[in-house]
């Protein structure tokens, strides 16, 4: 194709050929990752796991200025994504009755450990120990929440009302609402993917991922990541898991792109991803940016650069065990 002339019917024939291959390459793994995780989910929903999951980490709601009961918010989202959380929370409470810091360290917590079964599993498939995206993504976000709950109450910053701009609206309960829920969610994920990949490949033919590359090298290289996981971070952090982790997966089994670097990638991207629409969302209940942009942003590529510190100090053995497979 790189020989061929872009003029040429040959050129984009080839073009379009790449494209198709490179979508069931990202896709096929992605959906039989999420798919059956997905079912999973809603059967420990409906037995009440998630309501035990939440019941668990209730006690550790205090200490960061939060009430007991948002432990089960917590869970919601761990378990499902954002959404859920917020519907947890408007059952349980009004969210105008916390202050801004509250609101912003809850939305931390929700912001870091969101949609843990999907995001994990795809971190698992890429060449990540779970043990270790777990560890990082449940105590990492409950430590980040607990030191924007330490700043806010020592400079007595954002103890205003939180100002709500959003309700999220009942759902229907039964099962069929779900699974119709759950095929639209799934085809929002074809349609994004077709998109990604195809502007992918275009900024890549006008040169533009180039330019990129050479603007985010600085920083990605200050944290350790790697020249070959520059455009899956770069996709990662602006959309999401999802997204950067299915090119993740298959880059990993390409051989493309070395273990040391899928694992920081994997990392920065599970502190930090789908940066512009989650910090919307959760800006929706009141969040403040300092907390769930700008503090999240300095926290992760800081946790990002020690964790590829720990990698690089640490032998073989403790790799193997609890960073990557």
């Amino acid at each position: 194709m790189h020989n061929t002339s872009p003029f040429s019917i040959t050129y984009w024939r080839l073009f379009i050929k790449e494209l198709i291959h490179d979508i069931i390459a990202v896709s096929v793994p992605l959906f039989k990752l999420m798919i059956p995780v997905i079912i999973i989910v809603k059967i420990l929903e409906e037995i009440g796991a998630v309501a035990l999951l939440g019941q668990a980490l209730s006690p550790f709601m205090a200490a960061i200025g939060l009430p007991e009961e948002m432990g089960m918010v917590w869970a919601a989202t761990i378990a499902t994504n954002i959404y859920g959380g917020f519907f947890v929370l408007y059952s349980l409470t009004d969210p105008s009755n916390f202050s801004t810091a509250q609101m912003t360290v809850l939305g931390a917590l929700m912001l870091m450990a969101h949609g843990l079964p999907i995001e994990a599993r795809i971190a698992q498939k890429a060449g990540v120990r779970l043990r270790s995206v777990l560890f990082l993504r449940i105590v990492g976000g409950y430590f980040m929440a607990w030191l924007l709950h330490i700043w806010y109450t020592t400079a007595n910053y954002l103890q205003e009302p939180a100002t709500i701009f959003w309700q999220p609206q009942s759902q229907a309960a039964d099962l069929w609402s779900w699974a119709v829920g759950q095929l639209e969610g799934l085809l929002a994920v074809q349609v994004i993917i077709v998109m990604l990949l195809t502007g992918l490949k275009i900024i890549k033919l006008v040169g533009i991922e180039r330019l990129l590359q050479a603007l985010l090298r600085p920083i990605l290289k200050l944290m350790g990541i790697g020249k070959e996981a520059t455009t899956i971070a770069l996709v990662g952090v602006t959309l999401g898991l999802s997204f950067g982790g299915g090119l993740l997966i298959k880059e990993a089994h390409s051989g493309k792109v070395s273990k040391r670097d899928i694992f920081a990638a994997i990392t920065l991207l599970g502190f930090c991803h789908s940066i512009i629409e989650d910090t919307l969302v959760i800006m929706l209940i009141g969040a403040h940016l300092s907390g769930v942009l700008w503090f999240r942003l300095a926290f992760s590529m800081i946790m990002t650069w020690f964790m590829v510190q720990l990698m690089d100090r640490s032998n073989d053995k403790f790799r193997l065990r609890y960073l990557i497979k």
